[in-house]
């Protein structure tokens, strides 16, 4: 488990794992979505979308089940 501190100004620092994982860079866009209680970090290109999910546009596969599909195929 990788795990980071929040300030008295609700800042935190992305540890590097994740950062390496996500190849963030200074200046860089972080998209946050929250499902069933849990943060989903996401690096947003420089034209503004998602990095992570080709079908995040498409409502009908936008459920908890899809992404949790999505992210097992990922993992692999």
């Amino acid at each position: 488990m990788i795990v980071s501190k929040l300030t008295s100004k609700a800042q935190t620092t992305i540890p590097k794992p994740i950062r390496t994982a996500l190849d963030l860079q200074p200046g860089d866009q972080l998209s946050y979505e929250i499902l069933d209680g849990r943060v989903i970090l996401t690096k947003v290109q420089q034209d503004g979308t998602l990095l992570d999910d080709p079908f995040r546009t498409f409502e009908e596969w936008h459920s908890e089940a899809d992404t949790t599909a999505y992210a097992d195929l990922c993992a692999r």
